[in-house]
């Protein structure tokens, strides 16, 4: 018998216009069209990473995802890590597009905010301190995503995701969602009893069939037991200074020794260990490897979050997707039953 879905539905879903209150993170390389229509079909909602991406890639993407389903989605930009101009050309070809809905990441940056905003779509803001929490609603977000220090890829805080999410709540009347080692059922049932809208996805929408990642970055994922993942600062190129990362030890940071934070882009050398179709991708680089990735892939940024330890095969994502649901909305009719048997006993 399947569980009643009911009890996840939160305001979240009619404002984002999806089932299920499942954000797919915005994973730049990673999340492109498959990733993000395959979410979108199973009920979650999609976000297209188009981190630094040509625009024209980014028209690709979108309409690719358009061909495949019709469902609302968002793309993810970070314009503090971007490139003026072409933060500007990605945003501008984004509208031109019809986008209505936009991610960001990092620290607020008012006029990306304003410009999108004034075009009339909605803004989800991933922050990782309180204070840019702060700030993202100050210039009118409509959704906060809290991401905690167990999150893979580039982690802006260092407070754990739940400890984070309930200092936001405490301040906000926005619908809050929860990213950082979350992986199933269970991480979306406390969320929700902590009172937040939902929870992102990362790591476990990375391991699955339609992910742009290479099969090798996958299967490193399955092999995790989650206590191999560590945050360093050391695949910074591209990146400005002090942008930690969570990834997957490797011979590269392994060589680091204790010496994981700390590191200036300008000190490291540029050396290409893979490529992409002709592209150098250089050690210390904040490139993880693709479907198009060859080289030398062991010494790439692997990223993963501390939930890598729950994720045991790689499945499609509505599978995955599927699973985090049912399990959730077992969990909280479980809880709730608990609670009303103890009421009536008190």
């Amino acid at each position: 018998m399947n569980p009643d879905r009911s009890v996840l539905h939160t305001p979240l879903c009619d404002l984002l216009e999806c089932d299920l209150p499942i954000l797919l993170a915005g994973m730049g390389g990673v999340a492109r069209a498959e990733l993000a229509a395959a979410v979108a079909k199973g009920g979650g909602f999609p976000t297209l990473g188009m981190v630094r991406e040509a625009p024209d890639l980014i028209e690709t993407e979108i309409k690719a995802l358009r061909a495949a389903t019709d469902c609302a989605f968002a793309v993810n930009l970070i314009p503090a890590a971007t490139d003026p101009d072409l933060l500007d050309a990605q945003i501008e070809r984004c509208l031109d597009l019809g986008v209505r809905a936009f991610s960001f990441f990092w620290d607020v940056v008012p006029e990306a905010v304003g410009r999108v905003k004034s075009a009339g779509c909605r803004l989800i803001h991933q922050v990782g301190t309180i204070e840019a929490a702060r700030a993202a609603v100050a210039e009118g977000a409509d959704v906060l995503i809290a991401q905690g220090l167990e999150a893979g890829g580039h982690v802006h805080g260092r407070t754990a995701a739940f400890a984070l999410a309930a200092r936001v709540l405490a301040e906000t009347r926005l619908p809050v969602v929860i990213s950082g080692g979350i992986a199933d059922g269970e991480g979306l049932a406390d969320a929700l009893d902590l009172g937040a809208a939902g929870v992102q996805c990362g790591t476990a929408f990375l391991a699955t069939v339609e992910a742009f990642a290479h099969d090798y970055h996958k299967m490193r994922i399955v092999k995790s037991d989650g206590s191999d993942t560590l945050l360093t600062d050391a695949f910074v190129l591209n990146w400005p200074r002090g942008a930690a990362v969570r990834v997957l030890r490797n011979s590269v940071t392994d060589a680091l020794g204790e010496h994981l934070l700390g590191h200036d882009p300008d000190a490291l050398p540029c050396e290409p260990i893979a490529w992409d179709e002709g592209v150098p991708r250089l050690r210390f680089s904040t490139d993880s490897p693709l479907r198009t990735t060859t080289g030398n892939l062991e010494e790439m940024a692997l990223y993963a979050g501390q939930g890598a330890g729950r994720i045991g095969e790689v499945v499609p994502a509505a599978v995955r997707l599927n699973r985090i649901a049912d399990e959730a909305a077992t969990l909280l009719a479980q809880r709730r039953s608990v609670r009303n048997v103890e009421k009536g006993t008190a």
